[in-house]
């Protein structure tokens, strides 16, 4: 190794190497403040010549040109000497979120909806835009769902990363490594040495037909262990035998034509510059696509209208429809399906109060008759953020065999004067319809905050129809799930009973529940000799979140190369990130829960959720 755990350079120092070969290392650093950020530092003498452009690392070179948000943004250069010799390295953000392949690993289909497949193949598309428009062209060469981080600072913008192909366009011989480019997401005139900009055009494209498919163009899948003439041979041999990609798994017509005409065989039937994609995806211009799209998404209007106004035929005006749909509460119904509490790693407390005093009483109705009794109503889970409280309202759904509805203060906005009262009105009508429901508020103090503040008249109505609403709601089959970090901020009358009955403290998880949660979020990941139990006890103080994302983090840096996560990888990890919760802040929350239950009522009784 070049550099040493804890070593500093220049203003940075060394947490742990990501990735290493013959003549290069990537570290994570951490400035003074302990702000993460992505270290590559070659060793010059062994160093390829190819890779190296008037005395200086190619890569190094072209990174210190690039500043967009949609590429991994370079910070800082400099030069290293050690006992080896002379070393040059680049710093760059840190790769702070999930790349592109482990969010389709983990989706049911390995897909996503047409919506955010669509923004991420625009933010690509971006990003390659930004290098086509360099002095000299610079090509990315290496675009693939590896290569695509979708930024956590950023709300899951994706960002281009790993620049070590970075070129202009040529045609010969590679000016840089490609033993480790995937052919699938390659044009057939890259084989052959030509990089242009139709070549990141297409491989972009390529990953945008998986987002929408849930398949590698062509289909093609590679065994372990393929040299890189093996993998180019089977995807000739896929792209000769098949012809043109096939796009009838692509619902929209217009995309279809999109991913044709991206993917096309023919190099002179392909978009010439990633301005003709965008153009035919942002529809700002006159070409003959965008005038198509613009012709079609005409027609889907007319006919949404048409149908909107069959619907509403007791209304004569059309300001009257429009108010109307301004007071309809736009929420998904979640129906059926998944696999409930086994989902959920410890709270074994709460599930088991749950089956007991409200799932047994929902499914065993002649029971229930018998004994005359009466679900609650609703439920508060409070507690520290990232508990994982909405998670569990979700999965209670799912254990029930209930509709779902997740319900954020945004949904049920309004331009209109008492629209937002119409919308909760109209939220709990749905609930009542798709009974039985839960009908779940995520930060519910957003929704009720007490009255004795200084609240409009507005949102003291609404406080006040949410009171009429919940009144007894279970016998309309809707079970109440609400969720909050400040309860302390809720109005008082709701959660009395009638409305939400009980009110649950879902504290820190306890070392049995780490342990699940790691086994849970490993689960169906490439590991290698994983010892659970020590990295709960190295986890202690992370909550439910922390944990998925110290997991996930070093799944991309494994995915990053290549490699199984191993135990080592975990924990290099865990001391790398910070907990969430802060214990003055954990402190807070336990007197909040004293606050709440009543210090007298907290010592008799047992908490539920994590001991």
């Amino acid at each position: 190794m070049i550099l040493k755990e804890g070593q500093p350079i220049d203003k940075w120092h060394v947490v742990y190497l990501i990735k290493e070969n013959p003549y290069a290392e990537s570290y994570r650093v951490e400035d003074e403040s302990g702000n993460p950020y992505f270290l590559k530092i070659y060793r010059l003498k062994n160093t390829p010549d190819k890779l190296i452009h008037d005395g200086e690392i190619a890569e190094i070179a072209a990174c210190r040109q690039l500043q967009h948000k949609n590429i991994v943004s370079y910070i800082a250069d400099g030069v290293y000497n050690d006992e080896a010799g002379e070393c040059h390295y680049m710093v760059a953000t840190y790769f702070s979120g999930e790349l592109l392949s482990e969010m389709l690993q983990r989706k049911k289909k390995k897909k996503l909806d047409q919506k955010a497949a669509v923004k991420i193949f625009i933010e690509m598309l971006q990003g390659l835009q930004y290098l086509h428009e360099r002095p000299g062209v610079l090509l990315h060469n290496d675009i693939n769902p590896t290569n695509v981080m979708l930024s956590s600072k950023t709300r899951g913008t994706a960002e281009l990363i790993d620049m070590g192909h970075v070129s202009p366009c040529f045609m010969g011989n590679a000016p840089f490594d490609t033993a480790d480019l995937d052919p699938r997401y390659a044009s057939g005139q890259s084989f052959l040495g030509k990089y242009d900009e139709k070549n990141d055009i297409f491989a972009a494209t390529g990953v945008f037909y998986t987002m929408l498919t849930g398949k590698a163009p062509w289909g093609v899948e590679f065994a372990p262990g393929m040299s890189r003439k093996e993998k180019i041979r089977l995807v000739q041999k896929a792209r000769s035998e098949q012809g043109e990609i096939d796009v009838d798994d692509i619902h929209d017509e217009l995309l279809q034509a999109i991913v044709a005409c991206g993917l096309s065989l023919s190099y002179t039937d392909r978009y010439d510059s990633v301005d003709e994609v965008l153009n035919d995806l942002l529809v700002d211009d006159d070409s003959d696509m965008a005038q198509e799209i613009r012709n079609r998404l005409a027609k889907r209007e007319q006919e949404a209208a048409k149908d909107q106004l069959d619907e509403s035929e007791s209304y004569s005006s059309s300001n009257r429809t429009q108010a109307a749909a301004e007071t309809s509460a736009d929420v998904e119904i979640k129906r059926g399906g998944g696999n409930g509490f086994t989902d959920i790693a410890g709270m074994d407390d709460l599930k088991e109060m749950l089956r007991k005093r409200v799932i047994m009483i929902l499914q065993d109705k002649e029971l229930a008759e018998k004994y005359k009794l009466t679900p609650p109503n609703g439920m508060l889970l409070y507690g520290p953020p990232g508990c994982g409280k909405s998670f569990f309202a979700e999965k209670f759904a799912e254990e029930t065999g209930f509709n779902f509805i997740l319900v954020k203060a945004s949904d049920l906005g309004s331009i209109y004067i008492h629209g937002s009262q119409g919308k909760i009105a109209d939220l709990f009508k749905k609930a009542e319809e798709n009974a039985p429901s839960v009908l779940c508020f995520d930060e519910f103090d957003a929704f009720v905050p007490s009255r004795s503040g200084d609240l409009g008249s507005n949102q003291a109505g609404e406080v006040n129809e949410f009171l009429s609403q919940l009144n007894n709601c279970s016998k309309r089959g809707i079970f109440v799930i609400a969720t909050s970090n400040r309860p302390d901020k809720v109005d008082p009358a709701v959660l009395r009973t009638g409305r939400i009955d009980k009110q649950v403290y879902v504290p820190m998880p306890d070392l049995t529940a780490r342990r699940l949660m790691f086994e849970l979020y490993l689960k169906d990941r490439p590991c290698e000799d994983i010892d659970s139990n020590a990295l709960a006890e190295k986890a202690d103080g992370y909550v439910a979140s922390d944990i998925a994302y110290v997991v996930n983090e070093a799944a991309t840096i494994a995915a990053f190369n290549h490699e199984k996560i191993t135990q080592d990888l975990l924990i290099k990890t865990i001391e790398g990130i910070k907990p969430s919760i802060s214990k003055e802040l954990l402190k807070e929350y336990e007197e909040m829960r004293n606050k709440m239950e009543g210090i007298s009522r907290s010592n008799a009784l047992p908490r539920i959720g994590y001991k």
